[in-house]
């Protein structure tokens, strides 16, 4: 599965994380920036998906591409690095102004890099 043509799609993607104490917390994200089929970059705030990853690096992203049927995967991630400055954040946050509306961009602070561990169909 090529996941650089599956994001190009419209879809929902949903983030699974956990905090150390093991209080798990999900949220609706947007699709994230591919670097290659093995390292992906989502923008983050400072909401509870970004403080369980910084407890506990593990996570996992669901995207359902939109229309019939169940196209789409599920990814298991693995927390490399956070940035709070460089090219990436500003893409991200550009992105964000851009897709979503002026002025969301400024509440993005972290580009978080991840690893895909596993990949794995949606159904």
């Amino acid at each position: 599965m090529n996941l650089n043509e599956l994001f190009q799609q419209q879809g929902m993607g949903i983030m699974a994380t956990a905090s150390k104490n093991g209080g798990v917390n999900t949220a609706i994200y947007a699709r994230p920036h591919v670097i290659d089929e093995q390292t992906m970059v989502w923008g983050m705030t400072e909401g509870r998906t970004y403080r369980n990853i910084t407890e506990n690096p593990q996570a996992s992203f669901l995207f359902k591409a939109s229309g019939p049927g169940f196209s789409g995967v599920r990814l298991a991630l693995e927390l490399v690095k956070t940035e709070e400055s460089g090219p990436m954040l500003a893409k991200i946050k550009e992105n964000a102004d851009s897709t979503v509306g002026p002025g969301t961009g400024a509440a993005v602070t972290h580009a978080a890099w991840f690893t895909v561990t596993e990949v794995r169909p949606l159904i």
